[in-house]
């Protein structure tokens, strides 16, 4: 009997019991429709927050605050600190401020290749054509960030020009129209300088950011527009505050591998700095989904288990039936190796159309919960909350053909052992 000639009398006789069968096939379908589901979850949820984190920082950016070495161990007040700053995060925090100095002796540092001191801007309003005045926060822009637009482009860091990304929820408050209404239109900003005097400037809106549940906040600024208003918001203060920064972001090469950046950090840290990477400040999340995930596959893999328990004692049983069939079978020459291939293929084929129902399955209510779930989460454009790559759908048709294999090869080599001549004479 030739290779084919065995796959398609292992088709045949996977469904010859077809309500036996067709209660296995539900088992391995429920494993893989579950595992589909979860692992489409995570990757949906994994996939949203890759897209949007880049409006948090990049890869290949570290950034870098000075070390605070007398913060109190048991969480009370610290002393006063003059070099103290102001520095990202709850109202309140602060920092020991960087200098220019800082920033010189962070550059020397072996494996920074660049490094670019975080200026602080503290905005007052921003107002569209005479109309009202509204609070606005200024973000602090990375090289190589991006923000997921609803219309327009990113900032432009080379540009000669002032240059800003507007959040979308100004554009009614501002009276901008829609978010393609928007870009190319100018708005003021306006800063207090050292002074007390407030002053303005003018910016150009090329691109309107979606909101999201990782985004920066506030207005992105590119570099002209960043060092005019810093230096009209600095303008008559002592040279010393000046070139005091929260932070400073270094580029270093990410190519180099785990190894290099945690020595990197050591270095920073020999010389009195702390250093974070985006994996570090978003490690968290990620790590809470894929638990999640984890935990929802397990469940899924106790199905398969089940599944594969079904398909042994659904072989065990056509064994038991086909015995005589399985002694004439070898009596008219067909190999021990012929027998077991022909039940580990039923038993593959089980395992295929379980599997394969299954992520099809799987796929429908994902497609289905997207439709569904567009209206619920308008407040996070871009999300697919279930989306499945098709390297993971093929994985999990090939795993659970693997399991039914590997469950059906104990009634296969049962079969296979049969003796020709006990066989016929089964009743």
């Amino acid at each position: 009997m030739k290779i084919v000639d065995i796959v398609a009398t292992a088709f045949r006789n996977a469904f010859r019991s077809r309500l036996r069968t067709s209660l296995t096939v539900l088992a391995i379908f429920i494993g893989a429709f579950t595992l589909s589901l979860t692992n489409g979850l995570g990757t949906g949820i994994n996939q949203y927050i890759d897209d949007t984190v880049a409006s948090v920082g990049v890869d290949d950016v570290m950034t870098v605050t000075k070390t605070n070495e007398d913060e109190p161990a048991d969480g009370g007040p610290a002393e006063y600190d003059p070099n103290q700053i102001e520095a990202d995060g709850p109202p309140g925090t602060t920092t020991s401020a960087l200098t220019d100095d800082d920033i010189e002796t962070i550059a020397g540092i072996d494996g920074v290749l660049s490094v670019q001191p975080a200026k602080s801007v503290l905005a007052d309003y921003v107002q569209y054509d005479d109309g009202t005045k509204y609070q606005l926060s200024i973000s602090q822009f990375v090289p190589g960030m991006k923000v997921e637009l609803a219309s327009g482009e990113q900032v432009d860091l080379d540009a000669g020009d002032p240059q800003l990304v507007l959040p979308e929820s100004y554009l009614e408050p501002l009276e901008l129209g829609s978010a393609a209404d928007a870009v190319g239109q100018t708005v003021v900003l306006a800063v207090t300088d050292a002074t007390g005097e407030q002053v303005t400037t003018e910016a150009t809106v090329v691109g309107v950011a979606e909101p999201g549940v990782i985004t920066m906040g506030g207005a992105i600024p590119n570099d002209v527009l960043t060092e005019e208003l810093y230096d009209l918001q600095t303008n008559g203060a002592p040279e010393s505050e000046t070139t005091r920064y929260a932070q400073a972001s270094v580029s270093f090469d990410v190519d180099a591998g785990e190894e290099e950046a945690a020595a990197l950090k050591d270095r920073l840290a020999d010389a009195g700095y702390t250093g974070s990477t985006l994996e570090d400040q978003l490690g968290t999340i990620t790590a809470v989904i894929d638990a999640i995930v984890l935990v929802l596959n397990g469940f899924a893999v106790i199905a398969l288990v089940a599944a594969g328990i079904g398909i042994v004692n659904t072989l065990f049983m056509a064994v038991q039936e086909r015995t005589r069939e399985v002694g004439l079978m070898k009596a008219m020459g067909l190999s021990s190796a012929r027998v077991f291939s022909l039940f580990s293929i039923e038993a593959v084929v089980i395992g295929l159309v379980g599997s394969a129902l299954g992520v099809l399955a799987a796929i429908g209510v994902g497609q289905l919960v997207g439709s569904v779930s567009g209206d619920l989460l308008t407040d996070l454009p871009g999300l697919t909350l279930i989306a499945f790559e098709p390297v993971t759908v093929v994985a999990v048709v090939l795993g659970v053909m693997a399991i039914a294999f590997l469950a059906g090869t104990l009634p296969a080599l049962r079969a296979a052992r049969q003796d020709p001549i006990s066989s016929l004479r089964y009743e």
